[in-house]
């Protein structure tokens, strides 16, 4: 009988790979979303309507039904994970949330990090959110036998995403030959990791019962400068990018709203070790470099120009700091 999964969510970065591969894997796919996403599911995956934060909305689309797993891509504060716990809890054979390596502890005290890896980010509330949500679900673990599985995933992209703090800005000033703003020097390790490659590791893990209760990080092995990220997209666009460095803080203070993005997370180096998710996933095994990969991202957005979203806040904190 086929593995019925339900993902929450199921149209971003990480879900529509995974939810495709799982499908093509002969699972019973379901999303529930809000059907508004650009990305269309994949053949053969049902979808469900309904906006998660309307419990009567959700209750009349999944009204008896039981899935052997639920994946919710969109838990991320402690307060969602609570409502998943109430609701799942008895109707699901294995439940996956999506934490963040960005949870880990800053600044990194060793490389490369592990599962073991303490868990305390003062710098940015996105990453305490993750934490405090993977506290309720160990808990609910430990006192009830409630099936968790926790998956860390690190930066990941595909072709619908450019993988750099300015986003198709940064593309724009490069084509225009415009200076753009770096953190640091540039020289910290940053890893990046393709979707299709993620969705492996991840459709691994999904009705495994060695996975229940436990937590995995799933990366890529492919290591890049910030400097050689921005030189990689710059190529791919046609153009050698003119690059001028900041500090993280002049950066953050330029733009509060985006504030710990840097400091809790870009700012330090990153590099994995994904021996565990190997061992229980033989078949995972990235694949596909960020410098091969960048072609794929800039045509795809060249072809959608509904993707070529500036951001005139960025656009004006950079030429604030180049000032």
């Amino acid at each position: 009988m086929a593995v019925k999964v339900l993902f929450i969510g199921g149209t971003g970065i990480i879900s529509s790979a995974a939810s495709a591969l799982a499908a093509e894997r002969g699972m019973e796919v379901t999303l529930l979303n809000r059907g508004r996403s650009r990305r269309a599911a994949a053949d053969g995956i049902e979808v469900l309507t309904a906006d998660f934060s309307d419990d009567a909305a959700v209750d009349a689309a999944l009204a008896g039904r039981e899935f052997d797993v639920v994946v919710d891509m969109i838990a991320f504060t402690p307060d969602q994970v609570q409502r998943d716990i109430d609701r799942f809890e008895g109707r699901t054979g294995q439940y996956v949330f999506i934490s963040s390596a960005s949870a880990y502890q800053k600044p990194v005290a060793r490389l490369p990090i592990t599962e073991s890896t303490p868990l305390r980010n003062p710098f940015w509330q996105y990453s305490r959110d993750k934490i405090a949500g993977e506290e309720l679900l160990a808990t609910a673990y430990r006192e009830r036998g409630f099936p968790v599985t926790i998956v860390r995933p690190s930066h990941t992209y595909d072709k619908w995403t450019i993988p750099a703090f300015g986003g198709w800005t940064a593309i724009d000033r490069i084509r225009r030959g415009e200076e753009i703003v770096v953190h640091g020097d540039g020289t910290s390790l940053w890893t990046l990791t393709h979707a299709a490659d993620l969705a492996v590791g991840f459709v691994g893990l999904l009705g495994n019962p060695l996975a229940y209760g436990d937590t995995f990080q799933i990366t890529s092995d492919f290591v890049y400068t910030w400097n050689e990220i921005y030189s990689i997209l710059g190529r791919a666009a046609g153009a050698e990018p003119k690059l001028r460095h900041a500090t993280t803080d002049a950066i953050e203070r330029a733009l509060p709203d985006r504030a710990g993005q840097l400091a809790g997370d870009m700012a330090h180096s990153v590099v994995f070790d994904n021996t565990k998710i190997r061992r229980l996933v033989p078949d995972f095994n990235p694949v596909i470099a960020f410098h091969h990969a960048a072609a794929e991202i800039i045509e795809w957005h060249d072809a959608h120009p509904e993707l070529q979203r500036v951001d005139p806040v960025l656009a004006a904190a950079w030429d604030g700091l180049l000032n």
